[in-house]
């Protein structure tokens, strides 16, 4: 079980870090009322991620099983990172990453909608020598689900 699901810090979303001499690992959670489905296709359409997500500069690629992206994150505007999709079960769960870690987003759904959950595992042998140079993802994070959330569910309320 991950930490959003453990740590009631991560509910609602405030995200949550916890972190070890070789990692470190952000979660958030945020209940969405919205089908699944809508939510779904708001992470996986590249080319629209940033007109919704404040956290997101540029995404380029195709978010599908086997797929690759190139994305600018507001964390560092000048970096390019280079992910590869390594999970991809439709309106359940989506990871994505490199050597050094993996984000995953899962929905849950239930009565009001879906259950967001994201979360990301950075580390490795060698994480002890750069980790002080890795900024905080908590606000990114809690940018991130605020904007899916509202984009989500403004969606679903123009179905209505």
């Amino acid at each position: 079980m991950n930490n959003a699901q453990t740590n009631p810090k991560s509910q609602a979303g405030k995200a949550f870090t916890s972190k070890t001499m070789f990692s470190r690992e952000t979660s958030v959670s945020v209940n969405i009322e919205a089908d699944p489905s809508i939510v779904w296709a708001l992470l996986t359409h590249a080319s629209d991620v940033p007109r919704w997500n404040s956290t997101v500069v540029s995404m380029k690629g195709e978010i599908k099983e086997g797929g690759a992206i190139e994305l600018k994150s507001t964390l560092d505007e000048k970096r390019v990172f280079k992910l590869k999709v390594k999970e991809f079960v439709p309106e359940k769960r989506l990871v994505w990453g490199d050597s050094m870690g993996s984000r995953v987003y899962t929905l849950d759904k239930n009565a009001g909608g879906v259950l967001f959950t994201m979360s990301e595992k950075i580390g490795g042998p060698l994480f002890p020598l750069f980790a002080k140079m890795i900024p905080s993802f908590d606000e990114s994070f809690e940018k991130f689900s605020a904007d899916l959330k509202k984009e989500a569910e403004t969606i679903q309320g123009s179905k209505k």
